[in-house]
């Protein structure tokens, strides 16, 4: 066994695995696993550079981390870093600090990289189940991007879009300085345009309608599926391989998208970073299972942070 840490920092939120991995057996026994918001991608899309104040919120978590990481003892840590890093202009500001801080530099890995991840990390305990036919199509819905990759035990054909629940939400929501608060139906219609858009893309070299299998990834995944399950808070074990319906998902979709701030925020198990983004990555899966055909999801709290560990064992 090797004691492993792997950090994934996205558009939205930094997370943090500390497992023991045996590539031998591929067993993976989670030690600490810790998310928070940052908002890393805070305007990236509007300015091109990370924010001060985007920054700064990045390495306290990070500071939070490597106290964990010290006191676990982990071997070996890999930082890898995806879409709003990825699309910085000041991304040097953001890779000296990771390394003051944790000793490791930031990999700003590709799209198809970050796909890869999350294929191995969601479908490992998968394969053997019967229940579910192959092949897979895993998405990872995140802040800035989304990852489609197809696989059935090794990957077929991936590709990263830029379209999530961030990007889509500072994109169309945002009016006079703030969050359309509920989204109108021309704002909406915009946001699917987008969607449309990158899913004709994603279908370039993806064959979404060959999947037989829809596996969710991420938090705008997770926090639909949260909500599904009528959860009064968040509870990965029960989340974690949850099949949700496409009828369940589009009736929260629309509940998200006319809701108010306070009424999404009072939802239980709604992280306080997620509300308002929350719409727009609903939207995302939304259009994802129509555009695909999928009856349902499963929803896998196993992802890219998983992937990042087995590639540190390996």
């Amino acid at each position: 066994m090797k004691r492993v840490a792997a950090v994934d920092c996205g558009t939205n939120s930094i997370r943090l695995l500390v497992a023991d991995v045996d590539p031998a057996t591929g067993a993976l026994k989670e030690l600490d696993r810790r998310m928070q918001i940052v908002r890393l991608g805070q305007d990236v899309d509007r300015t091109g550079r990370l924010a001060p104040e985007a920054l700064e919120r990045t390495f306290a978590a990070c500071r939070e981390y490597a106290a964990v990481i010290k006191g676990l003892g982990a071997e070996r840590v890999r930082f890898v870093a995806t879409s709003a890093s990825r699309d910085a202009e000041n991304r040097a500001d953001f890779v000296r600090g990771v390394v003051d801080i944790l000793g490791v530099e930031p990999e700003v890995i590709t799209g198809d990289q970050e796909a890869e991840f999350s294929f191995n990390g969601a479908t490992k305990e998968l394969t053997g189940r019967a229940d579910l036919p192959r092949p897979f199509l895993v998405v990872d819905i995140g802040g800035g991007s989304t990852e489609f990759v197809l696989g059935d035990g090794s990957v077929r054909a991936a590709r990263s879009v830029d379209v999530g629940c961030v990007r889509m939400t500072e994109r169309h929501l945002v009016h006079n300085g703030g969050i359309s608060d509920p989204p109108t139906a021309a704002q909406i219609a915009a946001i699917k345009a987008d969607i449309a858009k990158a899913l004709d893309h994603a279908e370039e070299a993806v064959p979404l309608a060959e999947a037989a299998t829809l596996v969710g990834l991420a938090g705008s995944v997770t926090t639909v599926a949260a909500i599904a399950l009528g959860l009064g808070h968040y509870d990965s074990e029960a989340i974690h391989h949850s099949r949700i319906p496409l009828a369940k998902v589009r009736e929260i979709t629309d509940r998200l998208l006319t809701a108010t701030h306070a009424e999404r925020a009072a939802i239980p198990v709604m992280h306080p970073g997620r509300v308002d983004v929350i719409g727009a990555g609903a939207l995302v899966l939304l259009a994802i299972m129509e555009r695909t055909g999928a009856e349902e999801v499963v929803v896998s709290e196993h992802d890219i942070l998983d992937g990042i560990a087995w590639s540190i064992a390996d």
